[in-house]
């Protein structure tokens, strides 16, 4: 019985190993089969992280936007107008140092600055909303001027 019983199992291993050899044989000979995209979902946030750029950066105790800062900004603009469905919420970010209450000040205005930015340039602002985590959400972990520049931003996500 158990001989009969593992004999069953074995061919069920193998046949079932055999189906995946031939599970695209319709793709192959392109028989009606339809092409897999590749790459993130149009107007998914991993398409914004992956084709457009989801932060800027800004200087030390800076709300103002650089020019690296805008042609980001005016790229999620170009996005944003291609996925009008789209929503986003833009986080004003400051490095450790400071006090919590000046960085919560400080990120705030690094999201509105980066809101406004985009809103001039014709996205309506009922599609955007900022928050300010001020030195509490970190994306580089350390000391020095390379982590603290990393953690001074106003990143975009999707909603």
């Amino acid at each position: 019985m158990r001989l009969k019983l593992l004999g069953a199992l074995g061919v069920a291993v193998v046949l079932a190993g055999c189906s995946n050899d031939h599970a695209n044989t319709g793709a192959a000979t392109g028989a009606g089969a339809a092409v897999q995209p590749t790459g993130p979902v149009p107007g998914s946030e991993a398409d914004l992280v992956a084709n457009v750029g989801d932060r800027v950066f800004f200087a030390l105790n800076e709300s103002g936007l650089s020019g690296d800062a805008k042609a980001t900004l005016d790229k999620q603009a170009d996005w944003l107008a291609k996925y009008p469905q789209v929503s986003v919420q833009i986080a004003g970010n400051c490095d450790d140092r400071g006090t919590e209450e000046y960085n919560l000040a400080l990120g705030q205005r690094r999201a509105n600055s980066a809101r406004d930015y985009i809103v001039a340039k014709g996205t309506s602002s009922s599609r955007i909303t900022t928050i300010s985590y001020g030195k509490d959400r970190p994306t580089a972990t350390g000391e020095g001027e390379d982590v603290w520049s990393q953690n001074r931003n106003a990143i975009t996500s999707v909603q």
